[in-house]
């Protein structure tokens, strides 16, 4: 397994122990317990399925915000924001909006894609190259305004 974020988290367990930050230490250690699962599945994991696992859990957390908020449950919505914001210290820092729009116009000017049926060609060469500083949902939203 890659240690990158496996060797962090162990460190940021110890120290959320000591510190007796329940929220930090279940976030970390369920982190921990996802990227070991993945682990058992792809023997050979390497930094970027790591930071898969991490966006993964990001986004179950930003899905989980939205359903609490809808039902009424601050309290709830507001825990899930604590510990996406312990995620995303372990994701690289989010692509600006300019930089995104210059690489989306650099992928459209490369394939010549010109419709929204080429659309999924065109986000899945902008999500790459992102090295996954993009979301995919504000990626895909930025192309389809480019091509529709």
């Amino acid at each position: 397994m890659a240690k990158i974020i496996v060797d962090q988290l162990t460190a940021q367990i110890s120290k959320a122990m000591k510190a007796r930050d329940r929220v930090r230490v279940s976030t970390l250690r369920m982190l921990l317990s996802e990227l070991r699962n993945v682990k058992i599945d792809k023997p050979d994991m390497n930094e970027e399925d790591e930071l898969a696992v991490v966006r993964k859990e990001v986004k179950k957390r930003v899905e989980a915000i939205e359903a609490y908020e809808k039902a009424g449950r601050a309290e709830l919505a507001e825990q899930e924001k604590q510990e996406m914001q312990i995620l995303k210290e372990y994701l690289p820092e989010e692509m600006s909006d300019e930089d995104l729009e210059k690489l989306v116009e650099e992928v459209l000017a490369e394939t010549g894609a010109s419709g929204l049926s080429q659309m999924g060609q065109v986000i899945g060469q902008v999500v790459r190259r992102s090295h996954g500083r993009a979301d995919g949902a504000r990626v895909a939203a930025l192309v389809k305004e480019k091509l529709g």
